[in-house]
């Protein structure tokens, strides 16, 4: 029953203290490391404040297809004509210059619709025949289904064919391929033709400028946003302006243009959600802390836009989630009310991200629903059941594709993020980064631009970070050695364990005492005196209670259990040394009692539900024989086991509201120490019981501490040096081009 720990004065401090004060004081890596990091920060907080994006050569054409009103043969933004002009690769296709990939439908896809766009005005007629030569020599990646494609390509494509042969373009394709393509979207359509859903017309409008004048333009005009552009899609908001035209759309393209200059992003707005994602990032492999002012702005920012119902957030599913989740982490007051059109699976398939079967707007929804902080919040409990149903049926069905998303939730379906470690997560986020990072919606697109950047200096932190957790596993080892517990010999004991014991506290509270009231310059060794008392008499009554053979109550047990669990010596004594003043009143406030209480009980079960056999063989009683007695022998274990669990998890939401409560007594830093520790238990018995299988997490220990990262190659600082090679090059140019005054780099 009772867990019996030492502290050790080096645990005092938490990690991330720890090597914060190791980059003050110590130096381990080059001046041209830091230099190099120094840059990068700048880099990436540069693009955390004013997203840059990828011009799209597919939207470019699109917009660049307008005509001027009342002007037909003449173009309304004839700078993306140009952009389409200047922009040929010299292998004849268009793509985004900063994706590395095979040729893919959506170069093909991007390809033709400028080719069509200059057809359209008549220009640039060498540019047509060599994009044409490009499509003709690799039509056959449009028929491969194994080969990934955009959203709607069985549309957008046979579309586009159709637009280009009714220009009289020809194209140097064979009648069956040709026959073949225009035969899919015929097929797509008759399968459309069936479903009658929301989600299905939202989709149809969506890829409206693969259908022209298939479609009825004033039922696609249902989906205009109130910055007048549809979807927020610069492609499909110029389709209309062809089709149908529209002043606000006009005006929504104008005012893109008039950001971006000459070329259209694939997504516009798209801010938010590009911020959004970089701070997630940075959370997920672990270097948030070097841009801790950028991320309030953008939170700030997204909060009041939250406030709004903004559409950029409220209209796209994955946005909307994670803006919850990262905003509720983080403090800010969203109620998750505001998620009401996602409340059930059948609201989300009447989504375009439904009706796409999106898999990451089902992970974030999934995310989302986990922020949990009151069983009353029964709309994240609903959306964590359906959401995490369906994901489970997306991974038995794809789960095999060795795709990072599908990773990513394999990991979040096994391991919630109340049973994570940090450290262990954000290894595991750097070695799956994905450098490339491009999204597909009707085609390609890069919402980060500085991946690499982001990369290089999370390997090189966590691999710094190593090397303190190593020196500081050296220091106990010294620690240990060098202290000679003899100074009692006047004092009587048991037994030499006892003996031992008492002088290893004595020892331990004594040192940490010292250190830690010259950090908050007053005298706390009282305090850790009395949490000590507190532990070994909640141990001695569970002793007493074997002893002879009594039956507490529950009440009796869990309150006594508050202590026993013994995480007392170990979390509070740390709370000292996080740079915060802890005064004797916030120490004896109830807000710091209400803490230690609902992380150690929750622990103390957790504990419980593992260690039930092993306790009830040496004649001891936990919570779940306890509830067994307590109904009469009406609950089986399982069921007491079960019930048990359902306790935990409010104690976990009580715990976190706490934590995640603003303009508190507690500082928010001591509030995370208590949430941590939660974790780390959640964790710790997961799957058995950690405590008497201590192998079962040497693991998760060595990871963290000895092991290096195993990232795509085999030599990280093979992988540093690549890209520092590619930082400089990449930079270097974006200086040349920012001279020049580009809009979209």
């Amino acid at each position: 029953m009772s867990n019996t720990r030492v502290a050790g004065a080096s645990s005092a401090l938490p990690a991330h203290s720890r090597q914060e004060a190791a980059y003050a004081d110590k130096s381990l890596v080059g001046e041209d490391t830091n230099l190099r990091n120094k840059e990068r920060e700048a880099i990436i907080k540069k693009q955390l404040q004013d997203p840059e994006f990828s011009p799209s050569p597919y939207d470019t054409a699109w917009v660049a297809m307008v005509p001027l009103r009342g002007f037909h043969q003449t173009p309304c933004f004839p700078q993306c004509v140009e952009w389409i002009l200047q922009k040929q690769r010299d292998d004849g296709s268009w793509g985004i210059s900063e994706l590395v990939l095979p040729t893919s439908k959506s170069t093909l896809l991007s390809t033709l619709a400028c080719v069509v766009a200059l057809k359209k005005w008549d220009v640039g007629a060498e540019h047509i025949r060599r994009g044409l030569h490009f499509i003709g020599r690799n039509f056959s990646i449009a028929m491969d289904e194994r080969i990934s494609a955009p959203i709607g390509f069985n549309i957008t494509f046979p579309g586009m064919v159709s637009l280009a042969m009714g220009m009289g373009l020809e194209l140097p394709l064979r009648q069956k391929d040709l026959d073949a393509i225009l035969h899919i979207q015929q097929m797509e359509l008759k399968s459309f033709s069936e479903d009658k859903s929301y989600g299905r017309e939202t989709y149809m409008a969506y890829v409206a400028e693969g259908l022209g004048n298939l479609l009825d333009w004033n039922e696609v005009m249902k989906f205009q946003r109130k910055n007048g552009s549809l979807f927020n899609s610069p492609s499909t908001t110029a389709a209309a302006l062809i089709y149908y035209y529209n002043d606000k759309a006009f005006q929504y393209l104008k005012s893109l243009l008039s950001k971006f200059g000459s070329a259209a992003p694939a997504v516009y707005p798209i801010n938010i959600s590009c911020q959004l994602l970089m701070v997630d990032s940075l959370e997920k492999i672990g270097i948030s802390r070097h841009f801790s002012s950028e991320i309030k702005s953008i939170l700030d920012m997204t909060h009041s836009l939250w406030l709004q119902r903004d559409e950029e957030i409220m209209l796209d599913v994955a946005t909307c989630a994670m803006a919850f989740r990262i905003l509720r982490m983080n403090g800010y007051d969203v109620s998750s009310g505001e998620l009401y059109h996602v409340a059930e699976a059948a609201n989300f398939h009447n989504s375009l991200q439904g009706y796409l079967h999106d898999t990451k707007s089902l992970l974030e929804l999934y995310k989302a629903s986990n922020a949990s902080i009151s069983k009353t919040e029964m709309i994240l409990d609903n959306i964590g059941a359906w959401s995490g149903s369906l994901l489970m049926e997306q991974l038995c069905s794809y789960g095999a594709q060795k795709v990072p998303i599908f990773e990513e939730v394999e990991y979040a379906l096994k391991f919630p993020f109340y049973a994570t470690m940090e450290r262990l997560e954000h290894k595991s986020n750097i070695e799956t980064f994905d450098v490339q990072g491009y999204q597909m919606l009707k085609t390609e697109y890069l919402p980060c631009r500085v991946n690499k950047d982001l990369l290089a200096l999370a390997v090189e932190d966590f691999t710094f970070s190593q090397s303190i957790y190593q020196d500081e596993l050296l220091h106990i080892e010294s620690w240990v050695k060098g202290n000679r517990w003899d100074e009692h010999h006047r004092l009587k004991f048991h037994s030499e364990r006892v003996q031992i014991v008492f002088r290893a506290i004595y020892a331990t509270v004594n040192q940490l005492a010292a250190m830690a009231s010259a950090a908050q310059n007053r005298d706390v060794r009282k305090h850790l005196i009395e949490v000590w008392i507190y532990t070994l008499k909640s141990m001695m009554t569970e002793a007493e209670w074997t002893r002879v053979q009594y039956v507490p109550t529950i009440d009796e047990y869990m309150t006594n259990a508050k202590f026993s669990y013994a995480l007392g010596p170990i979390v509070l004594p740390s709370l000292y040394f996080l740079g915060q003043e802890l005064s004797m009143c916030v120490v004896e406030d109830q807000e710091y009692d209400e803490l230690f209480s609902l992380m150690s009980t929750c622990c103390r079960l957790l504990n419980d539900i593992q260690g039930f056999e092993r306790e009830g063989n040496q004649g001891k009683v936990n919570s779940v024989s306890l509830y067994v007695i307590d109904s009469g022998g009406s609950l089986s274990t399982e069921a007491a086991k079960k019930a048990i669990h359902e306790s935990i998890a409010l104690r976990r939401r009580d715990l976190l509201r706490l934590v995640l409560r603003e303009d508190r007594v507690v500082p928010r830093p001591c509030k995370e120490l208590f949430w941590k520790m939660c974790k780390i238990n959640h964790l710790f018995y997961s799957q058995t019981d950690g405590y008497s299988s201590p192998k079962e997490m040497i693991s998760t220990v060595n990871a963290v501490i000895y092991e290096p990262l195993k990232l795509q190659i085999s030599d990280p600082s093979l992988l540093l040096k690549r890209i520092n090679k590619d930082f400089v090059n990449d930079h270097v140019i974006s200086s040349e081009e920012n001279k020049k005054g580009s809009g979209i780099v």
